[in-house]
């Protein structure tokens, strides 16, 4: 079973599919990690403008050497979004987001593309959004709380930057699949939001 969950930034989409992961015994992967490796590298070395050594960080990634805590700062989200816009980068990665998916037994990865383009074969694909201020808020307090230094007003104008280059740029823009359920968890807590997402992978298991 392949479960696709996609939706803009600090949706609960993360949460969600590491949720569903545990609860199915399925292997979870973060998409968005390869992208903010991807940046990460391009910051270090002083390339994040240059598309084409922004593709060749892409080949050379190692998803075993993704350390998430380090990657999930503000300036690599940043990172993340710009160099995600870049086909090259995109078509690098694909294979491997290929690989993970077709794991025996399943997984559940969750990103901008995966009902789309990753795995548009997925049995159960969810579409996971919140207003623009709900996800500033959730994502300000991650931050303030690893003691980043940030504003709200900051991340909220952060949000708007990434919503909009998500969704516009030509290589696999940030939509929804036709086929996916959306789930809009603005005024659902975590229990909540797994309840319905679980209730809606258990409908697509069983054929509804």
């Amino acid at each position: 079973m392949i479960i696709a969950i996609d939706g803009p930034a600090a949706s609960g989409k993360g949460t969600l599919a590491r949720r569903l992961a545990a609860h199915y015994g399925l292997p979870h992967l973060d998409t968005g990690l390869l992208y903010r490796a991807v940046g990460a590298r391009c910051l270090a070395a002083g390339t994040l403008d240059d598309e084409a050594a922004s593709a060749q960080a892409a080949r050379e990634l190692d998803v075993d050497a993704l350390d998430p805590d380090a990657l999930r700062t503000a300036a690599l989200g940043e990172a993340a979004s710009v160099v995600a816009a870049r086909p090259q980068v995109r078509a690098a990665l694909l294979a491997l987001q290929h690989r993970f998916a077709a794991r025996p037994g399943g997984a559940v990865l969750d990103g901008r593309d995966i009902g789309t383009v990753i795995c548009p074969g997925a049995e159960a694909k969810l579409f996971v959004t919140a207003a623009p201020q709900v996800r500033a808020e959730r994502r300000f307090r991650e931050l303030a709380g690893r003691g980043e230094p940030v504003t709200f007003e900051a991340v909220l104008a952060d949000i708007h930057k990434r919503d909009a280059r998500d969704s516009g740029r030509a290589a696999a823009p940030l939509v929804m699949a036709p086929d996916a359920v959306l789930l809009d968890t603005s005024s659902l807590d975590i229990p909540a939001a797994f309840a319905a997402a679980l209730a809606v992978v258990e409908a697509r298991r069983a054929g509804r």
